[in-house]
């Protein structure tokens, strides 16, 4: 599914070099539920946007379900990005002037679905996570929870293999963090692929394969075999 080999990411700051990511070498399968971790700094969100397409390695090869798509033209990762692959940022990144059923139709009009189509899926992607009543809210009239649920919902319309959170957790209150977290839970139980960068230890915890960078470098790499999970959870 995704494989990265020898992947260096660097940047020139002032005129240091800085190592972002430093000899990365890894395998993720199909469905697996992985979570990142290691202090600010460590390459985690580095390794996260390279793996969304939102960066290229200085040097390495990433394939991803067999494709080099690291040799892919910025077009051509553009369209891999919009089939293959779903973002949820901490910061939402929802268009204010848009209500949620529109924001969550964005990527829809990107990969040129008819409008007919496009509105039955964005009404049932909402109603799945419990928003249907709030489709017609823009962000500023929905608590982060919701606004959390409408990226997940705009991330997945596109019914995509892989998605990928960045603190998806981050600006949320205990709760609201611990609904979105199983939300995510569900979809990868459906078999998404779902790989998190947390600081959230409890949160990293719930992954059943935890990765942790430092200083650019895959420090560790663990499967968690009692991993916390929604499913093992009494309700």
């Amino acid at each position: 599914m995704i494989e990265l080999a020898e992947i260096h990411r660097d940047f020139l700051v002032g005129d240091q070099v800085v190592h972002a990511l430093d000899d990365v070498t890894m395998t993720i399968e199909s469905g697996e539920y992985v979570s990142i971790m290691g202090p600010s700094g460590s390459g985690k969100s580095t390794l996260l946007n390279l793996l969304g397409l939102l960066d290229r390695p200085t040097s390495g090869v990433y394939c991803l379900n067999g494709q080099d798509v690291t040799s892919l033209s910025d077009i051509e990762q553009a369209q891999v990005r919009n089939r293959e692959i779903g973002f949820v940022f901490q910061m939402f990144h929802l268009v204010p002037r848009l209500t949620a059923a529109e924001n969550v139709e964005l990527p829809l009009i990107l990969a040129g679905m008819l409008p007919e189509r496009r509105k039955t899926k964005v009404a049932d992607v909402l109603e799945d996570l419990g928003l249907a009543d709030r489709s017609h809210h823009k962000p500023d009239q929905l608590s982060g929870g919701q606004r959390q649920r409408v990226a997940i919902a705009r991330a997945t319309v596109t019914e995509p293999r892989v998605l990928l959170a960045d603190e998806p957790t981050g600006n949320l209150d205990h709760k609201s963090g611990t609904d979105v977290i199983r939300i995510l839970e569900q979809l990868n139980e459906r078999g998404i692929t779902l790989i998190m960068v947390t600081h959230d230890p409890e949160m990293g915890q719930r992954a059943r394969r935890q990765l942790r960078m430092i200083d650019g470098r895959l420090h560790s790499d663990v499967l968690n075999s009692d991993h916390v999970h929604h499913g093992n959870e009494a309700s």
